[in-house]
């Protein structure tokens, strides 16, 4: 039997457990414990683009935006921004934008069928890069981020939700800059900081133009909350939300903190990510209990199997971040691979 250690979501504490050197395969879908609300009172907006409203304080501060269902089927977001709007919130600095991104796909999410509505055309979070987005190739989530692109432009910090398909402690997507770790510290929730380079097929928004950009004063964070539709994602949301507004000193600080949860958290842990693991194979499997943020704990320990071929922890210590156990087919990044940072 080989063993691995898990990272509980909510501490930096290892658990020991049992990973047997079963091949297991997920098929069935966590039931949808959220609603997903009612946005149409949020089209018309006043930027002149739909779904995106802008509040200026008229006091000097950043463009701050807080941009929900990227995913079409990514609802924790949505449920956060809805409640925003709906106790009036306000920037005491700067602007504050509240943004709906792909709303064709979210305007067909069914909680009978809640995987087929991601996307559309193509992943509206593969699309950010200037030679995509001038380029001639028309989809709806080409259009989509061509009329957001204005907006996005004149945003200095951008907090962007998501949440997992699979079940997964949260975690801080910070890019592979400083200045994105640095940002995800100090909101300091999710306590995980996974430090990664972005994804082979695509740019995503929190990497696009000066966000990715060393010299760049913008800043941007993409926040995975959860498992799409369990009820502690909606949580997560709402309270990272609050943490990112009061970090970036743009809302009253009374009203922040009388939103954000006052329970000491646990040190941010930064994970670098090394490498993707790309499935060859349709019957790409892990082994029982290979989670999100399990820790393999020696090199050569047993992750999975690709199409029979072993796939084994390339060095001590590896975490499993989002594994993907469902849905697999041939290139599919189905895994990556992080080392835990001191």
């Amino acid at each position: 039997m080989n063993m691995a250690t898990s990272l509980n979501p909510n501490t930096t504490t290892a658990m020991t457990i049992s990973t047997k050197q079963v091949p297991a395969k997920i098929s069935i879908s966590p039931p949808v414990e959220l609603a997903a609300p009612d946005i149409s009172a949020y089209k018309t907006g006043n930027t002149g683009i739909d779904y995106i409203t802008t509040f200026d304080s008229g006091s000097p501060g950043p463009h701050v935006m807080i941009n929900a269902v990227t995913h079409g089927n990514e609802i924790c977001g949505v449920i956060a921004l809805d409640r925003l709007f709906k106790i009036n919130v306000r920037p005491t600095h700067g602007k504050l934008s509240l943004s709906f991104a792909n709303v064709e796909a979210y305007l067909r999410f069914d909680p009978a069928s809640p995987n087929t509505t991601r996307y559309i055309d193509e992943d509206f979070n593969r699309v950010w890069d200037v030679a995509t987005l001038e380029g001639s190739r028309e989809s709806i989530e080409l259009v989509r981020a061509r009329k957001m692109r204005p907006v996005i432009d004149q945003v200095d910090l951008l907090l962007d939700i998501h949440s997992m398909h699979d079940p997964h402690g949260p975690v801080m997507i910070s890019g592979p800059l400083d200045k994105g770790i640095a940002f995800a510290k100090r909101v300091a929730l999710p306590t995980h900081i996974v430090a990664d380079a972005g994804h082979a097929n695509g740019t995503r928004m929190r990497d696009y133009g000066g966000f990715g950009d060393r010299n760049s004063h913008k800043n941007a964070l993409l926040v995975e909350c959860g498992q799409h539709w369990e009820r502690a994602a909606e949580h997560i949301a709402w309270q990272t939300v609050w943490r990112f507004l009061s970090h970036c000193g743009v809302v009253d600080h009374d009203l922040a903190n009388s939103q954000i949860d006052p329970a000491p958290l646990p040190a941010p842990q930064v994970i670098r990510v090394t490498e993707a693991v790309v499935a060859n194979n349709i019957d790409f499997v892990f082994v029982r209990h290979a989670h999100g943020l399990a820790v393999i704990k020696q090199k050569g320990d047993l992750i999975g199997y690709d199409g029979g071929k072993p796939v084994l922890a390339p060095y001590d210590n590896c975490v499993l971040i989002m594994p993907t156990m469902v849905h697999v087919k041939p290139g599919l990044t189905v895994v990556r691979f992080g080392r835990i940072e001191e």
